[in-house]
């Protein structure tokens, strides 16, 4: 069976891909993985993209995995490319979605305000408790924290260029939802613009939560470019 990998996004964690894996794992052999600091995994010094794409590096040398495809949920799918043009011999083929590409200044601030931790406590009690449970034993607003401080950093440096994905020869299939309040499609078929084997891919009435995505639709998506 051909053997793929799911990466979550930013402030999530593996097991929000449960339903996924138990869609896909019929006909593929399905790994997941925490990022540092999520699902309750150790908390790194910082957060990164580059430290991120270690993590995959070293859990793929764990399990013995030479190369696999990934499936890259928001950041996920940053840190898929990311990591296929630094080390392009452990990844073959990458499906995104919902992957955020053009960061500046401006748009970091307006991301990391919706990272303030007294907010969602205050306003979003049930959303609170869920990153509370997520991430146990680390203490999810510091990964709230730690998150923004990254958005920052790459609002201030973008770890890949524009130019950078036209060095990513594999095939790449870039999703986005049509609703999606964050991502835009401008910014996503920029990108696939510049990827040399890419394919654009639109999923009606979806939005950016990973909760909202229609899960049905987006593994059959997986099974027609994954196999």
């Amino acid at each position: 069976m051909r053997e793929i990998l799911l990466l979550h996004g930013a402030i999530g964690a593996k097991d929000q891909f449960n339903d996924l894996v138990h869609k896909l794992e019929r006909r593929f052999t399905v790994h997941t993985m925490n990022f540092s600091g999520h699902g309750g995994a150790v908390m790194p010094e910082s957060f990164s993209i580059e430290g991120f794409a270690q993590d995959v590096v070293e859990y793929l040398s764990a399990i013995n995995l030479q190369s696999v495809g990934i499936f890259g949920y928001s950041m996920g799918g940053y840190v898929a490319l990311y990591l296929a043009k630094e080390h392009p011999q452990l990844v073959n083929r990458i499906f995104t979605l919902a992957t955020k590409f053009d960061w500046s200044p401006e748009i970091a601030l307006k991301e990391t305000r919706m990272l303030d931790a007294a907010k969602i406590a205050d306003k979003v009690p049930a959303f609170a408790a869920a990153l509370e449970q997520r991430h146990y034993p680390n203490d999810w607003k510091q990964v709230l924290s730690e998150t923004a401080k990254m958005m920052v950093a790459m609002g201030s440096e973008n770890p890949l260029s524009l130019a950078d994905f036209s060095g990513v020869p594999i095939p790449v299939r870039i999703g986005i939802g049509d609703r999606d309040a964050m991502v835009t499609l401008e910014e996503t078929i920029a990108v696939y613009r510049q990827l040399p084997n890419a394919s654009l891919t639109v999923f009606p009435d979806m939005a950016h939560p990973i909760e909202k995505v229609a899960v049905n639709l987006l593994g059959d998506a997986l099974d027609s470019f994954f196999l």
